[in-house]
């Protein structure tokens, strides 16, 4: 407790005047006090008394209830005199001195009134409306339960996300920090968010433990933590509790609906545990895990028939497994079509739904006037959602050529997550097609510093170095991150066998297209990309083939053809025009 000793001659204070706090009813014996260190509301005054003590008593930090579980608490180490402080500021009997004391003491009042306020107040000084959940720690010591510390993190945010006023880094984006020493503050600076969450999980049989802590990222203050005892069978209702915490915490304005975080996908537990399993392995993207995250998607669905979410995996995993290419567009066009129909069957209101649909018109079926409608519900039905901002400029407006739509669309997507490696590398595409080369390298060198091992990050600045003419630096490039790539699984192969052509080494090119051509013995590749090699080597006949046996499999890149600077040797061909007449594009 921070105490004022006034003293003075006896007799010579006969009476003290009392002020009062309007709203807290706090009654205060100085006169030089002006607002309530409680609520900062301004005093009035108060009755007269003649028999009050000589010791003014301020008390800017109550000795509140103990905090409990539940409860906030707070790692906050605000610069003031704690209650219970024998610290004092005593005036001496001269009244001389006395005058040089309380111009001192009156200042400190004022300054520990204004602080005391200012960030002891009850609620925290701001709200705050942007969040990164980052991976949870697996504290269980078993390695195969990743999949539950991943999947309530991503839980968690795939709920927030679908609130309107909120800003939520995706997984792509925190996963980098899975793992690794916490920093706050650096965290929220790099993801441009005002707070973080941490968790850690751990399991024994069926008992679950959920420690969770929620973070002002400004000032490394924990606002809010909580820990959960429950059951494995729990896990669907805890998520859901915890998300509901969080929004009331950080003070969002739901506008009378929260079905995004209280909303319940399935109610059998353990079908919603192979949904987690299957994004735990779907987000690896190596050819076995997303064969795996397939697998548990469909189990997911026979435990429960309703679960519209498992069949969305389902279909996403389909559609995205010719651009590898992993299978061929004809052998996953028809599981991804049954599985994204029944979804939307189950829940006609799933954003997500709606974006995988968009994907698979505009990729798989070239209908592109459903993929821009299916794109435009998605966003009104969460318009926060990055994916399918990013879907929508990558996949359907960049293709038919509006590309300044695209550009926003992308800029959109990158605003609502930053450190995206496939979504930033996949933009770096978007420029090329936009004809801005500069601004494609910039942005691919960006993407690849994030992330030097990431395919996509690879194969789209040695584009961009293509575009702009830079056919030694796209050979140096390709040649660099070329060992890592198995022949035709990327088209990295494609840039750097263009480059060699441009470059006058058209035998290395050649070489090139041998290598993948023994390969498609035994597998599918996209005959695309050989039709771009061919391009470079200015042998148009072998080029317009390749194109043809493209059409045939329906290739995963063929559409952009139209757009593509790769295909500019070619446009004067008429045999390029009616390619594109074939491909259904819209004007």
């Amino acid at each position: 407790m921070l105490c004022a000793r006034l003293d003075a001659d006896p007799g010579q204070i006969t009476k003290k005047r009392m002020k009062r706090c309007p709203e807290c009813r706090r009654d205060y014996y100085d006169d030089s006090l002006l607002y309530c260190l409680d609520d900062g509301s301004a005093l009035l005054e108060g009755p007269a008394t003649a028999d009050e003590p000589d010791t003014a008593i301020f008390d800017p930090i109550r000795s509140g209830d103990a905090v409990t579980s539940g409860q906030v608490y707070s790692t906050d180490r605000t610069a003031v005199l704690p209650t219970g402080s024998s610290d004092q500021i005593a005036m001496p009997r001269s009244r001389g001195r006395a005058w040089l004391v309380i111009p001192v003491a009156v200042v400190v009042i004022a300054l520990v009134g204004y602080f005391g306020f200012r960030f002891l107040k009850p609620g925290g000084p701001q709200q705050i409306n942007s969040i990164a959940v980052l991976p949870f720690e697996n504290r269980s010591g078993n390695p195969d339960t990743d999949y539950l510390s991943d999947g309530i993190a991503e839980s968690l945010i795939f709920r927030l996300s679908q609130l309107p006023d909120l800003k939520v880094s995706p997984v792509s984006s925190v996963v980098r920090y899975k793992g690794k020493e916490f920093d706050a503050k650096k965290i929220a600076r790099e993801l441009g968010v005002g707070s973080v969450m941490t968790g850690r999980l751990t399991q024994r049989g069926e008992d679950l433990t959920i420690s969770v802590e929620l973070i002002d990222a400004a000032n490394n203050k924990i606002i809010w933590g909580e820990q959960y005892d429950r059951k494995m069978s729990d896990l669907l209702a805890t998520q859901r509790e915890i998300a509901s915490a969080i929004t009331q915490k950080l003070q969002l304005k739901l506008a009378g609906n929260d079905k995004g975080v209280t909303k319940k996908y399935t109610d059998n537990n353990e079908a919603y545990q192979l949904y987690l399993k299957g994004r735990f392995h779907f987000a690896r993207r190596t050819k076995v895990d997303m064969e795996r995250s397939i697998e548990l998607f469909i189990n997911a669905t026979q435990l429960d028939p309703s679960f519209a979410l498992a069949y969305v995996g389902i279909a996403e995993s389909y559609t995205s497994m010719p651009s590898y290419p992993y299978m061929s567009p004809k052998a996953a066009s028809g599981p991804a079509h049954a599985a994204i129909a029944k979804a939307l069957a189950l829940d006609p209101e799933l954003p997500e739904a709606h974006t995988v649909a968009a994907m698979i018109a505009a990729t798989d079926d070239w209908d592109y006037s459903t993929a821009d409608r299916e794109f435009k519900k998605a966003i009104e039905l969460g318009p926060n959602l990055p994916i399918t901002h990013y879907r929508y400029g990558w996949t359907y407006l960049t293709t038919v050529g509006r590309h300044e739509e695209a550009i926003a669309e992308m800029k959109r997507a990158m605003e609502l997550e930053p450190l995206s490696v496939q979504q930033g590398s996949n933009y770096a595409a978007v420029l090329i097609y936009a004809r801005r080369f500069d601004e494609a390298i910039e942005q691919g060198r960006k993407t690849y510093e994030l992330d030097p091992t990431h395919v996509g990050a690879q194969n789209w600045l040695c584009h961009s170095l293509n575009a702009k003419g830079l056919y030694a630096d796209a050979i140096a490039f390709g040649e660099k991150n070329a060992v890592n790539h198995a022949a035709g699984v990327t088209s990295l192969y494609g840039c750097l066998a263009f480059a060699y052509a441009r470059a006058g080494q058209p035998e290395k090119a050649l070489a090139e297209l041998a290598r993948v051509k023994d390969a498609a013995k035994s597998r599918y590749v996209a005959n695309y990309w050989n039709a771009v090699i061919y391009a470079g080597l200015n042998d148009k006949n072998n080029a317009f083939s390749e194109l043809e046996t493209a059409f045939e499999n329906r290739d995963w890149f063929l559409p952009r053809m139209r757009v593509d600077p790769y295909m500019d040797l070619l446009r004067d061909d008429p045999r390029f025009n009616a390619m594109v007449k074939r491909l259904n594009l819209p004007e």
